[in-house]
């Protein structure tokens, strides 16, 4: 495996449009936020969470919408160093952004360590829906 120095984890910020109903809530009236990167409390690593692909060791916030509603919604992901996501899809549109770190990602049915791609603070990358992909972030 290769190895990389991570800032304590990766963290990665994601964009998601979830099912078809997207005009259903534009009469919501959207929240106001600002959140500078103190403000943003994450919860205790559990696998179970959304976002997290089954993975315990990952910490999800959900900062805006709800992923389990359609319409817009934000996730900010903090994965600590070693994790391995095995192969998956998603049924909606996601776009990301790393926000620290280095993030290592592909697309593929089968994870090949050969196809990752670093990806420092800054970078961007999409899962498109139902498109396999895979990641790893190490330390």
């Amino acid at each position: 495996m290769r190895t990389a120095t991570v800032l304590n984890a990766v963290i990665v910020m994601e964009c998601l449009v979830f099912g078809a109903g997207v005009g259903a809530r534009a009469q919501e009236v959207p929240q106001q936020l600002r959140l500078a990167p103190g403000d943003i409390e994450f919860p205790v690593p559990a696998g179970g969470q959304t976002g997290t692909s089954g993975v315990g060791a990952l910490q999800v916030k959900v900062l805006s919408g709800d992923p389990k509603k359609p319409g817009l919604y934000t996730l900010v992901i903090k994965a600590g160093p070693n994790i391995t996501i095995k192969p998956h899809a998603h049924p909606d549109n996601r776009v990301s952004v790393v926000v620290a770190g280095t993030f290592y990602f592909a697309y593929g049915d089968e994870f090949d360590e050969s196809r990752l791609k670093a990806l420092p603070a800054g970078s961007f990358y999409t899962e498109p829906p139902n498109a396999n992909h895979f990641r790893c972030d190490e330390g």
